[in-house]
């Protein structure tokens, strides 16, 4: 049970830094990303502000750095 539950956290934990990478690394301005960004979460119900996505794109690009 605590070897599928691992494997299942590995897998989305990967998912997640995938698609943040991507993000990070598609072709188009990093203003218009962040903005981007902050429309999709306000329509899911999450309040963030530009600072906050600064700090989520600041944590992606540490892991992807270690």
């Amino acid at each position: 049970m605590n070897n599928s539950l691992g494997i299942i956290s590995a897998f989305l934990g990967g998912a997640i830094v995938g698609a943040g990478a991507a993000l990070l690394f598609a072709p188009e301005k990093g203003e218009d990303l962040r903005k981007r960004i902050c429309d999709l979460l306000r329509k899911r119900g999450i309040i963030c502000t530009e600072s906050d996505v600064d700090a989520l794109v600041e944590q992606l690009t540490q892991s992807l750095d270690d």
